[in-house]
């Protein structure tokens, strides 16, 4: 995905207070008035190289910290941090965040409230683990991100349809390959933002989310409101998330689905937020978690200071069928509670579905972003902002196979 549009953000906030220095997989562009010097390395998760080029940055400057907001990048991160002797939380603790699996026996252990899960690695132990957990299920990589892989099953037909799609996905996992089978948490999705410094856990906010009808999660709409009730009911679950899984210093995003009113883990991501969660939160409440999480990377304490109460949404643009986008613009006059309207795909640009083949970096068109006193206005206005964007999609012919899909 665009890297600029989701966390230009997160590098223009750490950069206004410190010179950094850069590890990335490909010549800087748009990072170039942002940093002091750079290292290309093309795979982060490569310990040796991405060690090497620590140790060159190093040598070159005083280094004060380290810290990434990418999730495949989360543990040879840490172990860098390590080898410079500089602050982190760590790696076992990351290498518990990424293990989907590690961290549900983590949370059964410490009393954490989470889903019954079964880790598998064929089909006919899933449908054993569905048998022994009850449908609907949950399958997904043990070791992924961005709902990648993650789909509901009702019922044994599905499952046998459903577990390639998952089993592809887990294939790409680092800490793990596995399929994991899990308990369908039925209730409204949140997370949690949280910073940790010196073990001790600040919960900033909460994020109400809106995700796709099944048997998909993409994610389509976040809302933070700085009043949101629910902070002081969550609060006490992330923070034991957090201490079962060995974090003592970061940004965390923790991930909760509120059954019978009651919060339930579904995972924690040991990092800033996606999406532009991080800049929904300093939207509604002032506080800046990309600035924290340098701080903290630093071993200094975070200024997490409320600076004002009001709220902010995103809504995330799907087609309603795949196809080539043919006809996208913004009609009418921007007001000004518009904070912000991205595009990552453009007209004449193929958008492929999760049930195509597809996932969300061929399926978003972009997002808006918008404010209001109150998340209930933020996101009407997202959803009126959206409806005037214009968006046509020339569909795809019955039985057409994607250009750009897993086949291709």
């Amino acid at each position: 995905m665009e890297a600029e549009g989701y966390r230009g953000y997160c590098l223009e906030s750490v950069a206004a207070d410190y010179d950094v220095v850069l590890i990335t997989d490909e010549e800087p562009s748009w990072e170039v008035p942002y940093i002091r010097d750079c290292m290309v390395v093309p795979d982060p998760t490569d310990q040796a190289a991405l060690s090497a080029a620590g140790r060159y940055l190093a040598e070159r400057h005083d280094l004060a910290g380290v810290f990434t907001w990418t999730e495949w990048y989360l543990v040879p991160v840490a172990r860098l941090a390590r080898q410079l002797g500089l602050p982190t939380t760590a790696p076992e603790a990351m290498q518990a965040c990424r293990n989907k699996a590690t961290a549900r026996s983590l949370f059964a252990r410490h009393d954490v409230p989470s889903a019954a899960s079964v880790s598998v690695r064929t089909l006919h132990e899933a449908r054993a683990a569905a048998e022994r957990i009850g449908y609907p299920v949950v399958l997904k990589p043990a070791a992924h991100a961005a709902s990648i892989g993650v789909i509901r099953v009702d019922n044994p037909g599905q499952l046998t349809a459903a577990y390639p799609f998952a089993d592809r996905a887990a294939g790409l996992g680092l800490e793990s390959t596995d399929v994991l089978v899990e308990e369908y948490l039925d209730g409204p999705e949140i997370s949690v933002e949280c910073v940790t410094y010196r073990g001790e856990t600040t919960v900033v906010a909460v994020t109400r989310k809106t995700v796709s009808d099944p048997p998909y999660f993409e994610e389509l709409a976040h809302s933070v409101d700085a009043a949101d009730p629910l902070l002081a009911q969550v609060a006490p679950v992330a923070r034991a998330a957090i201490r079962a899984l060995g974090v003592t210093d970061g940004v965390s995003h923790v991930e909760m689905r509120l059954v019978g009113g009651r919060p339930r883990l579904v995972e924690v991501n040991g990092r800033l937020a996606g999406d532009m969660i991080g800049h929904l939160v300093r939207l509604a409440t002032g506080i800046d978690l990309p600035r924290a999480a340098a701080d903290i990377a630093c071993d200094r304490g975070p200024d997490l200071t409320p600076s004002r109460s009001s709220a902010a949404a995103i809504r995330l643009i799907y087609p309603g069928t795949s196809g080539i986008l043919t006809r996208l613009r913004l009609d009418g006059p921007r007001p000004q509670w518009l904070e912000r309207v991205h595009f990552q795909h453009h007209p004449g640009d193929e958008l492929v579905l999760p049930g195509d083949g597809g996932d969300m970096f061929t399926a978003r068109i972009g997002y808006v972003i918008t404010t209001a006193p109150m998340a209930d206005l933020a996101q009407s206005r997202a959803e009126l902002a959206v409806r005037a964007l214009g968006i046509q999609i020339s569909p795809r012919a019955a039985g057409e196979t994607s250009r750009s899909g897993p086949n291709a």
